[in-house]
């Protein structure tokens, strides 16, 4: 009863609210991660989030008891987001240890960006992407001289940023499984992908209580409330109105690395900023585009 008294309160909450709660966590964790490796190596940061994380969905989902009664392929597709999540997770926060975090946002929206630009059907869709792309082109203040092993691990999460999108939109629109217990199935078998990863840099944080406070609550707002909150969100919005949306990450990435880092942006950026920003603004829905409908099942696994 209480199940059902909730869920239409998820439901009635614009699917855009989600994202922008998404959208705030997904920086701020990772911003919090940064200062926490002068204590922990950046792989056992890494780690020690994806298995916080998963500890969290554990006790709250139980998702284990779901894998028996899943098909080959749905299994198949929660195994590879968890690899996803593993590696992405990882070479992320390789990278935000060597460059700034507004950069790293930058970089890891480029190929999101082409997700939404195959349903960019209207001339405003197509001003919009191309004020979205030249805000991140100007955040982008990277040199490639300065920092080449960064640039690749940013560009590598990029790429993976993006499989996580597709394969995350496929587990929340699955017939077979609940997004959020996908999500935690998911998380679970990343927490195992990972551990050969970042079990070494992690260990002296089991000695450090202070440390591994941290380090969980850099889990649950780096693994748990954003992702939540993207299952959430891309059950009900098209692939392609998620993935401009995630123009926004690099400007609450700038905003977040002021706020915590001190990384302050140049004028440059701050115009890259609104340009990412207007460009979201821009960006209309097309009528024909599919959305599921508010009883949708995925909302109302949020338990």
């Amino acid at each position: 009863m209480a199940e059902t008294a909730r869920a239409p309160i998820v439901q009635r909450i614009p699917p855009h609210a989600y994202f922008v709660v998404s959208a705030v966590f997904h920086y701020l964790g990772p911003a919090l991660a940064v200062l926490l490796f002068a204590r922990i190596d950046v792989l056992g940061v890494a780690w020690l989030r994806i298995a916080a994380a998963a500890v969290v969905f554990a006790v709250w989902r139980r998702p284990w008891r779901l894998w028996q009664w899943l098909d080959r392929p749905t299994r198949w597709l929660l195994t590879g987001w968890a690899a996803v999540l593993a590696v992405m997770n990882s070479v992320f926060y390789l990278a935000i240890d060597r460059l700034p975090l507004g950069s790293v946002a930058a970089i890891e929206f480029l190929p999101v960006i082409v997700l939404a630009a195959f349903a960019a059907r209207t001339r405003r869709n197509i001003v919009a992407l191309i004020a979205a792309v030249g805000g991140v082109y100007l955040l982008t203040d990277v040199q490639l001289i300065a920092e080449p092993l960064g640039i690749a691990f940013a560009v590598g999460n990029a790429v993976l940023f993006a499989l996580y999108i597709v394969l995350g939109h496929r587990v929340a629109r699955s017939r077979h499984v609940a997004g959020i217990d996908g999500l935690a199935l998911s998380m679970l078998i990343a927490a195992v992908i990972a551990l050969p990863i970042g079990i070494g840099q992690a260990a002296s944080a089991f000695a450090d209580p202070i440390a591994l406070a941290a380090a969980t609550g850099v889990g649950i707002c780096s693994s748990v409330i954003p992702y939540v909150s993207d299952q959430l969100a891309m059950a009900r919005l098209p692939r392609a109105t998620y993935a401009l949306m995630v123009s926004l990450l690099p400007a609450t990435a700038t905003v977040i690395g002021v706020l915590v880092l001190t990384q302050i942006p140049s004028p440059t950026e701050i115009i890259g900023v609104g340009l990412v920003v207007a460009g979201v603004a821009l960006h209309q829905e097309r009528p024909s585009e599919p959305a599921e409908p508010p009883g949708s099942r995925d909302v109302s696994a949020a338990r």
